[in-house]
């Protein structure tokens, strides 16, 4: 990720879950305006998806959905991505498609890639 950094402090995922969210059958998005001039991204897969190697790939295929498409993305916003069931079994294509649709429908995506 050239433009952002990950998110890892505790209090702003619980300022970020306050917001208003969207979702779909795959992924809920969460962001928020932030002060830094870079994009914060988290990404939060529940202990009821699976076992740990299969969360642990959830966020990897979730981060590089981020990484590929991070020239997209608005600057300075936190972002909170959290994985549903369905995105553990779903094809690397589908969540790029629910990402993408998700951050647009949150306002976070640039004006010429909308």
């Amino acid at each position: 990720m050239k433009f952002s950094t990950s998110l890892k402090l505790n209090h702003i995922f619980r300022r970020l879950y306050h917001t208003q969210g969207v979702s779909d059958g795959y992924l809920v998005l969460y962001a928020r305006r932030n002060r830094a001039g870079g994009n914060r991204v988290g990404i939060t897969v529940s202990k009821k998806l699976g076992k740990a190697h299969l969360r642990n790939r959830v966020r990897r295929r979730l981060r590089e959905v981020y990484r590929l498409n991070e020239e997209k993305f608005q600057p300075g916003w936190d972002i909170v991505v959290v994985a549903r069931s369905r995105a553990v079994e779903a094809p690397f294509d589908r969540l790029v498609k629910s990402y993408l649709a998700l951050a647009k429908r949150a306002g976070i995506l640039r004006e010429d890639q909308a």
